[in-house]
């Protein structure tokens, strides 16, 4: 164990984990946030607070990991290096750790031209890789990357992104294996829509060992419709939705393609359970928090041996 973390115990513990996103609201109330994290909290070992995804502004990361963990949840805090320096996160990473935040995701982050305001200026001091490092000398070396020594070091559990899906594939275990060796943990993957690519990718992961330095979680969500799927696919980086599916989705009558996306997620993370160097599934929906509690219930993946303890929002 190298943090407090509730995630890492659940992984160390060879239980397959549960972790799902929080999208944060275009708001400034915090009830909103407590709302979103309800449905979640017993059915998911921790929540991801996104950051900025797709280059667009919600709530900070920051702000809202500070509002789950004062109601009792296990956050995972997302860092892009899109947005802010290195002076700005290590920063951002202590202040974190101040507040009981355990779990962080290192991430280059999509680029400006993605989101809602694309005459910003992107930053990229760092990317996810030496964002690991960085992470990493705070907690095993108790110093800045200036050399300067911390008062207290933070404790965390250290996780990447990895993209199975997108061309060059080859590419993809080898870029996996620098980011293992960087300081990553575990590993959150982009929405999985392709088995067999999936199966590819995991063969060559545990044929080099790198399931066993760091925990795979499998990205996973439902397609609301065929019109979704195809905006995602064009639209969304990294996310590879194959032909036959989006054939599928046209076919299946409108009213229906709810809860037939649903159902593929369903049945998609019953497969991926199968696949060996697994450790748990990721689920994404943006801003159908619910759904994420239906489809983890019907995936067979309840009851959570490690919950999320709840607590009333209003007395945190």
């Amino acid at each position: 164990m190298t943090s407090g973390s509730r995630l890492e115990r659940v992984l160390r513990s060879g239980r397959f984990a549960v972790t799902a996103e929080l999208d944060p609201p275009d708001s400034a109330d915090p009830q909103a946030v407590y709302d979103r994290a309800l449905f979640l909290a017993s059915v998911c070992d921790a929540i991801n607070a996104t950051d900025a995804s797709g280059a667009n502004v919600h709530m900070s990361s920051v702000g809202v990991c500070a509002l789950l963990t004062r109601a009792g949840y296990e956050p995972v805090l997302q860092v892009s290096c899109r947005d802010r320096n290195r002076i700005a996160i290590q920063g951002d990473l202590l202040g974190a750790a101040a507040m009981g935040v355990r779990n962080v995701l290192c991430l280059t982050g999509d680029g400006v031209q993605n989101g809602d305001q694309p005459e910003a200026r992107p930053v990229f001091d760092l990317d996810s890789v030496s964002l690991l490092r960085l992470a990493r000398m705070l907690r095993d070396e108790g110093r800045f990357l200036s050399g300067r020594a911390l008062e207290s070091r933070p404790q965390f559990f250290l996780g990447a992104s990895a993209n199975p899906f997108a061309p060059p594939f080859e590419y993809r275990p080898a870029h996996l294996r620098k980011k293992v060796e960087a300081g990553a943990q575990f590993i959150q993957t982009q929405y999985c829509f392709d088995l067999p690519r999936l199966r590819q990718f995991m063969h060559v992961v545990h044929e080099e060992g790198l399931d066993r330095k760091a925990f795979i979680l499998a990205g996973v969500g439902p397609l609301r419709s065929w019109k979704v799927a195809c905006w995602m696919n064009e639209h969304v980086p990294g996310v590879v939705i194959p032909e036959p599916l989006l054939d599928h989705l046209s076919r299946t009558p409108g009213p229906e393609q709810r809860e037939e996306g649903k159902r593929l997620c369903v049945d998609l993370i019953r497969q991926i359970r199968e696949i060996p160097g697994v450790s748990g599934v990721h689920v994404m929906a943006y801003r159908q928090e619910s759904l994420v509690a239906e489809i983890v219930e019907e995936a067979g993946l309840l009851p959570r041996q490690v919950r999320i303890r709840p607590s009333e929002p209003a007395q945190a």
